[in-house]
């Protein structure tokens, strides 16, 4: 994009399309990082950071920057971005297209999640600006959401004033308020054979690729119910063509808002890979990870009612909505912080189609000012 198309479009979409440009994959946010760093500080907010990067690996901490409360009362919030994206493999070349911010190349755009990220600097930026009154307002930036909602779940809610924080995390129309989000647990299973020759004594081995497919093919995967799916995401093993493949492993997983019916699909995965094993006479290493914990919000939970308020407030109708999806919000509800994740409107996150609407991007930052201004108000 040009200066003078940047220049041309509304303040938190030209961020936008700056920040975009910057690839931020899981594990490597830190020039992303810098950007956030460098416009919180000339907002004159005090920033910290915490150990994330080195205690996960990540590309940076979790930033905290606060903004001291300029009335008395009213309730301290907290406004939550993750600075990540999925890979990109290439670069990222931000056009408008009908009205809409997207990648001219086939790849990711990136505005999950920094259409949020642009949202709120904006909006802080209109409240520095604009002297406006607020309870207190501390804006968190995590890394690592992508792979497992790492940073927010390594994150210690102590360190907030606030109790009450508001993620912008999720596809779908503004006013959407995500009250309940699954569980996930993944299955890393490796099959271990036994190698041979394939084209002199190929009876002498035992494939760990053959018992692999015969799991894959046993195993209940897509959508098992409303509630529950379940998707083989990897699979890999082998040397050559003329070598009985010794190893093969795959990775799945499986999500529910019900955690009954996440266990027992869990087993019936695990049971599908045992009997593959039994069947091609080959051992099996397998290991269960709780990526997640799933949440029910409900209508009377104090961050609901502020969000519906502000909603209104822009003229929004809320809706309550669930989905498939994890977001910060998830690990923030079982570190103790009382948490929703509200839909910023993103389109066709993680493809090459992905895309966000100028309006929405703009709307959304008349969404987190209305959450700074009820929350003036708000006991």
């Amino acid at each position: 994009m040009t200066p003078a198309e940047l220049a041309a479009l509304p303040r938190a979409s030209a961020l936008l399309a700056r920040l975009c440009a910057i690839p931020s994959p899981s594990c490597d946010e830190g020039a992303m990082a810098a950007a956030v760093i460098e416009e919180l500080t000339a907002l004159g907010a005090t920033i910290t950071q915490d150990d994330a990067a080195a205690a996960l690996g990540a590309g940076c901490n979790n930033i905290v920057a606060t903004f001291a409360g300029t009335v008395d009362g009213g309730t301290p919030i907290c406004l939550c971005a993750h600075l990540d994206t999925v890979p990109n493999s290439g670069p990222i070349d931000v056009v408008v297209r009908d009205g809409f911010l997207t990648n001219a190349n086939d790849d990711i755009l990136g505005g999950d999640n920094k259409s949020a990220v642009a949202a709120i600097l904006e909006a802080m930026h209109r409240v520095v600006s604009e002297k406006r009154p607020h309870a207190g307002i501390e804006v968190l930036f995590t890394p690592c959401e992508e792979i497992g909602l790492r940073g927010a779940a390594h994150f210690d809610p102590a360190r907030l004033t606030a109790r009450m924080a508001f993620v912008f995390d999720h596809t779908g129309p503004l006013g959407g308020i995500v009250t309940a989000a699954p569980s996930l647990r993944k299955i890393h299973a490796t099959f271990v054979g036994r190698t041979a020759h394939a084209g002199i004594v190929p009876e002498q081995g035992r494939s760990a690729i053959v018992a692999a497919a015969r799991a894959v093919g046993r195993m209940p995967h897509g959508r098992i119910d409303p509630s529950t799916t379940a998707n083989v995401g990897t699979i890999s093993g082998g040397t050559a063509t003329n070598v009985v493949a010794e190893r093969c492993t795959i990775t799945a997983e499986a999500r529910s808002l019900d955690d009954g019916t996440l266990g027992q699909q869990i087993m019936e995965m695990l049971d599908a890979l045992t009997w593959a094993a039994t069947e091609g006479e080959v051992d099996l290493e397998t290991q269960v990870i709780n990526e997640f914990s799933g949440y029910r919000l409900g209508s009377n939970d104090v961050q609901v009612r502020l969000a519906k308020a502000a909603l209104a407030m822009c003229g929004l109708e809320p809706v309550e909505v669930s989905t498939g999806g994890g977001s910060d919000t998830n690990a923030f509800l079982k570190n103790g912080l009382a948490s929703v994740n509200l839909c910023n409107d993103m389109v066709d996150v993680h493809t090459g189609e992905e895309r966000i609407a100028i309006t929405s991007v703009e709307k959304t930052v008349d969404v987190v000012l209305a959450l700074i201004d009820t929350a003036c108000d708000f006991s």
